[in-house]
């Protein structure tokens, strides 16, 4: 299995320029966005029910900003006696257009899923690895990787072998996968599924935790009597264990009713369909927890859309189930402390730099000219001797591709080999040439060996103007009135306050400042005297 240009064909699989995912492009409203996010079936499957449904519920979700979205789906073609994997835009904006910059994928394998004799999933992942890595497999990226932003993996059934083998090949590159989510994964002929031999020939690889993911949730049942999945070592493992209803097979029924509760998490309105099955009043309130809030605080808020806590140790389905915080990555200490919850990768060739996590130290406001310290986490599995460079920057949305970011500082960093996580703190200034007043994004790029990743801070950052006091003039007017002039800058609120001995202070009035002056016309009483005015900032 090759990832081979259409020029030059040959059999088995490859990978051309043909394709059809989905990408969203909107205004933020808080949260980390600008990924990739890669949907795909399993056993005899397709892309053509629950998975579009599924990914057009995802621009919908109540944490995605806007409606701008572009639709990509990833699909292999035979020509001859070969497959090639093909990418095209179908719907919606150009993916450099402002907004999120989030970018959906539906991936189609259906001819090489078909049966389980043929394929198996490593030699379908071999195909699929090389057009991420590939900066023009989709030429409308204008010479970007899908692989340079945070990718999301979500696998139903053979789809989470699938992924999870594609996590591992990318982890060999030295590419880290930001979240891996499995559905009832069933590898076929895995040892987990006795009979599986009884019935296809195809033995798909192992779903596996590897070092390079952060984020790692795993949903599974046994309720089926014929097909059902697996849990996964070092992930979040959710069982599921009440799944009446939905899809009514009750052999295999159970199995779709898995990626049933996921789209459930992500399309929060009751009744809801993902084209194939539908859930009722009934399955938001049996299907989850009470601690789940009928899906909305499960599944997919754990994606950096959803923005949930992953290093939490909530434990949604009480005392003695696992905590949400044993998905997360604690080969290195990433937050969520320490143990031995990955699979190792047999080899990383170091080529891409990696920002495995970027964030604001602190989520007040900033005035121009102070202060905004960040933390970031890189891995390089280069020598030290091989220098990247990180460049933060202010956007006005989530789209690393478009241009209107403004560039804040660089940061010269090493590489620190294939064993190590490296951290630092550092303070940007944030002044009048380059953060205007208002909110941005914050976006971080790391740059070596010729390779570029992107990652937004999920906390946004407001700029607000110097608050520099007010000044008054006042001028008599006639025997009992006084014009009292505020000057200040326009957009400023000033509280014009009176005394009669500097030590107790009134309200006269509140205004915000239209332009640079606010006149005032005041009656004092007569008495007492003297009478002195000021004006203060709220």
């Amino acid at each position: 299995m090759k990832n081979v240009p259409p020029d030059r064909r040959r059999n088995g699989l490859a990978s051309g320029v043909a394709v059809f995912v989905a990408l969203v492009a909107v205004w933020f409203g808080g949260g980390s966005f600008a990924g990739v996010t890669v949907i795909t079936h399993g056993l005899n499957g397709n892309v053509d029910g629950w998975v579009t449904g599924l990914a057009d519920k995802i621009p919908g979700y109540y944490r995605f900003p806007g409606t701008n979205f572009t639709c990509y789906e990833m699909s292999f073609f035979l020509s001859g006696s070969t497959y090639y994997l093909a990418a095209n835009r179908v719907a919606g904006s150009h993916p450099a257009s402002p907004g999120s910059g989030e970018i959906i994928v539906k991936l189609d394998w259906r001819d090489m899923a078909a049966g389980g004799d043929t394929y198996n999933t490593y030699q379908v992942a071999s195909a699929i690895t090389p057009a991420l890595l590939n900066t023009n497999f989709i030429p409308e990226l204008g010479g970007h990787a899908l692989a340079e932003f945070p990718l999301h993996f979500i696998g139903h059934s053979r789809g989470g072998s699938l992924l999870s083998e594609v996590s591992r090949q990318l982890g060999t590159n030295g590419i880290w996968i930001d979240h891996l989510t499995t559905l009832d994964p069933h590898p076929l002929n895995d040892p987990a599924f006795t009979w599986d031999w009884l019935l296809y020939s195809a033995v798909d690889a192992p779903v596996n935790t590897y070092q390079n993911v952060l984020f790692h949730d795993n949903y599974w049942q046994n309720i089926g009597t014929l097909v059902y999945g697996k849990a996964v070592a070092g992930a979040y493992v959710r069982k599921l264990t009440n799944l009446n209803g939905g899809y009514a097979d009750a052999t295999t029924g159970p199995h779709s009713d898995v990626h049933l509760w996921y789209h459930g998490t992500v399309d929060l309105v009751t009744p809801t369909t993902d084209t194939e099955a539908s859930l009722t009043a009934t399955e938001r309130t049996n299907w989850w927890a009470v601690a789940e809030s009928a899906g909305a605080q499960a599944g997919f808020e754990y994606s950096l859309i959803g923005h949930g806590d992953r290093t939490s140790t909530d434990q949604p389905v009480g005392p003695g189930f696992p905590m949400i915080r044993d998905g997360y990555n604690q080969w290195w200490d990433l937050g969520a402390g320490v143990a031995n919850n990955r699979t190792a990768l047999a080899t990383n060739n170091g080529n891409w730099p990696n920002l495995i996590k970027f964030n604001r130290a602190t989520t007040n406001q900033v005035v121009q000219g102070q202060g905004m310290p960040v933390k970031f986490y890189y891995q390089w599995a280069r020598p030290n001797t091989s220098l990247a460079t990180i460049s933060i920057s202010l956007d006005d949305d989530l789209n690393p591709i478009n241009t209107n970011q403004t560039l804040l500082r660089q940061i010269t960093v090493p590489g620190n080999g294939a064993a190590s996580i490296s951290f630092s703190t550092t303070n940007l200034t944030l002044s009048a040439s380059n953060a205007a007043p208002g909110l941005h994004a914050v976006l971080a790029k790391i740059t070596g060996g010729g390779f570029t990743r992107y990652l937004y801070a999920p906390e946004l950052v407001e700029v607000v103007a110097p608050r520099l006091p007010p000044t008054l003039d006042i001028a008599k007017l006639n025997a009992t009135q006084y014009r009292i002039g505020v000057n200040g800058a326009a957009g400023q609120t000033v509280v014009l306050q009176s005394s009669p001995d500097l030590v107790n202070w009134s309200a006269l009035a509140t205004n915000t400042l239209a332009t640079n002056r606010w006149d005032y016309t005041h009656t004092p009483a007569t008495s007492p005297n003297p009478r002195y005015y000021r004006g203060v900032l709220p």
